[in-house]
């Protein structure tokens, strides 16, 4: 619980879109008033999918570098006070986070550059502006990840915890898409804007919420490299959207038998991507079975999907034992690359999705107390009221 709690918060970060186009030259000129030592600088970026590292000398608080970028990314400078150098650099050091990009700009400081000012860069003046907006949802991802570091290991494996702790990471995960949305909207020519879509809802996005944002950004962006990229992603996505027909599939069960999805059809259907090998998805077993054996006798079943490796079969039977999962499993033991795991563009598990009797996905990635409440808020809509006799 306590990996994925962190797993959880590292999404909060936005991700970088990567683009193959061709690169710019970037300046960078510093200027430190109150510094008069000869400290190294280093800078760290990344440019075509390789990291770079460079470095220079104040000279009298001064510094540049320049190189070239094919589109902007994350960076870091480092002011190595104590000469410890780069590898023993620490992030309460005098470091600062920015985007490196095309063009020029001055960053300015007396006497730490984790105190500067950037000029003369639109984005970090926009990161600046996103910063601000989701400070609040970095300040509670800290108070949640300092409650998991207080809960004993007995705890962190109640279900109830479990439960609590993914409530409040999906209420978190709510605020930040909310304030990326705003951001989105308001600045349409920002590269950042393309970059906060791309990293909504991660490797099982709802297209349905990311395509009309990529849609609303300016025609520029959508025609840079890593615009096309994003909408490329989106094919693979839409098969399995909410509202789309559930994509069919043929797997073997423990025992060797060919079983169907759509031999399903009728009932509500969890599809639940796992694997014995995943804490996780071992974590989040119990709540699985919980609402299985509460709702098995209406209407609704679990079809487990596994990524088990070709040799681990044992591992798998081993796991859905003692686990007590007693519903029907199939696979084809070929790890990441299971048929089933590709049709539905699984890049991660667990995740899962809901189907319901007519075969469409109705929800996805259904965790704790959400599958309950999300059952139960379709089996009361597909039970008819009893009329009221004359």
């Amino acid at each position: 619980m306590f990996k994925r709690v962190f797993a959880y918060i590292a999404t909060l970060l936005p991700a970088v879109a990567m683009a193959q186009t061709p690169a710019e030259a970037f300046m960078i000129n510093g200027k430190l008033s109150q510094v008069k030592q000869s400290y190294k600088v280093y800078l760290s970026y990344q440019s075509a999918g390789k990291s770079v590292m460079d470095s220079t000398v104040l000279v009298d608080g001064a510094f540049m570098f320049t190189g070239k970028v094919p589109a902007p990314t994350g960076g870091l400078l480092l002011v190595d006070h104590e000469g410890k150098g780069f590898p023993g650099f620490s992030r309460t050091g005098d470091v600062l986070s920015f985007y490196v990009d095309k063009g020029s700009m001055f960053i300015a400081a007396e006497d730490s550059v984790a105190h500067s000012q950037i000029n003369g860069s639109a984005i970090n003046t926009e990161n600046e502006q996103l910063s601000a907006m989701l400070a609040p949802v970095y300040t509670k991802a800290q108070s949640l990840a300092a409650e998991v570091q207080k809960a004993t290991p007995d705890q962190q494996r109640s279900p109830v915890f479990q439960n609590t702790m993914q409530d409040k990471f999906k209420a978190l995960q709510k605020d930040r898409e909310a304030k990326l949305k705003e951001f989105i909207v308001s600045h349409p020519y920002s590269y950042l804007s393309l970059m906060a879509v791309s990293s909504m809802g991660g490797p099982s996005a709802d297209v349905n919420v990311i395509e009309p944002l990529y849609n609303s950004l300016s025609q520029n962006l959508k025609d840079s490299e890593a615009g096309k990229q994003l909408k490329d992603s989106f094919a693979p996505l839409k098969a399995t959207a909410i509202g789309v027909m559930a994509p069919n599939f043929t797997q073997n069960d423990v025992d060797g038998k060919p079983v169907k999805l759509s031999d399903f059809r009728g009932k509500y259907v969890l599809l639940d991507f796992w694997a014995s090998w995943c804490g996780p998805c071992r974590q989040e077993n119990p709540n699985v079975v919980r609402v299985f054996n509460k709702f098995k006798d209406k209407n609704f079943t679990v079809l487990g999907v596994s990524l088990d490796r070709p040799d681990a079969k044992a591992a798998w039977i081993n796991a859905i034992k003692e686990d007590g999962l007693t519903w029907t499993h199939v696979s084809d033991l070929k790890f990441w690359n299971n048929a089933a795991a590709a049709l539905y563009f699984v890049q991660s598990i667990p995740q899962n999705y809901l189907i319901d009797p007519e075969g469409k996905i109705v929800a996805k990635n259904l965790r704790g107390a959400e599958l309950e409440s999300k059952l139960i808020e379709l089996l009361a809509k597909a039970t008819p009221v009893a009329k009221k006799s004359e």
